[in-house]
């Protein structure tokens, strides 16, 4: 994941080849950037590449379980590379198989719902890596995505998908025709924040883990620094969700400052 993240840094084009420049398309309010990530295709290793997990009595022996897992996948190996269960099969991939899957919830990597009815994309940036992608690949892809309106964005913004190409590393062997890396920034995150709010709000009603605090100067006479730090937070998940309205442009960022929530 973090070496797709970087491609367009290390190997720079005319594009998205600085770190500004990466990240300015896709947060257009300072407090809501914070991006999710997702990356397709996610393959795991052949089974017979791997040390095999030995039991605490040092027996190296695979599971019933295990065994049936490796003999399938050996078999398939067989079948498409003809050259024992020792290498990957090459997955097909196309660019529109690539975008489309970038945005499936078991493609990215922050536990929040994407899917959810209210839920939209503020901004999403798809780098494709591939030597032989074509632009007009890429035209297609995004035409045919439109035109299923498989992805809610943001009522009072533009409604685009940003894409930049990278070759791949010539050092570094992959299974992959294309992959693809995505940052998005997703009104969802609001989930994940209201969800830790959740589980702080539990804590400090029991005052559980706070004694080691209370030991320290700033702490010893009261806690309105986990206060102001919750108030913040709770600004952050209404400001997220006021993007999913279409009237976010008129949202009240003075009345959120006052009660100290932009810091």
């Amino acid at each position: 994941i973090m070496a797709a993240s970087t491609t367009t840094l290390r190997y720079p084009g005319y594009m998205n080849n600085d770190l500004i420049g990466l990240l300015a398309s896709l947060i257009p309010t300072p407090r809501c950037h914070f991006l999710m990530t997702g990356y397709t295709p996610l393959t795991i290793a052949d089974y017979y590449q791997n040390p095999i997990p030995t039991s605490g009595d040092g027996d190296a022996t695979p599971t019933s379980q295990e065994a049936a897992a490796a003999g399938g996948r050996a078999s398939s190996n067989n079948k498409n590379t003809g050259r024992g269960g020792h290498s990957a099969s090459v997955r097909k991939t196309t660019v529109l198989d690539v975008m489309r899957r970038l945005t499936q919830p078991d493609n990215i990597m922050v536990s929040a719902d994407t899917r959810s009815p209210t839920s939209c994309y503020i901004s999403i940036l798809n780098i494709i890596q591939g030597n032989d992608v074509e632009p007009t690949q890429i035209h297609t892809a995004l035409q045919r995505m439109r035109e299923r309106q498989s992805i809610r964005f943001i009522p009072w913004g533009p409604a685009s998908i940003q894409v930049a190409l990278a070759r791949k590393s010539p050092f570094l062997a992959s299974t992959n025709k294309v992959s693809g890396f995505m940052l998005a920034n997703h009104t969802s995150m609001a989930e994940l924040f209201d969800r830790l709010l959740g589980q702080y709000d539990k804590i400090r009603r029991r005052n559980a883990f706070l004694d080691n605090y209370r030991r320290e100067p700033m702490f010893k006479d009261n806690l309105d620094e986990f206060d102001s730090a919750r108030e913040t937070v709770q600004c952050l998940v209404d400001e997220y969700r006021a993007c999913e309205r279409k009237d976010y442009v008129d949202y009240d960022y003075a009345s959120r400052s006052d009660s100290g929530g932009l810091e």
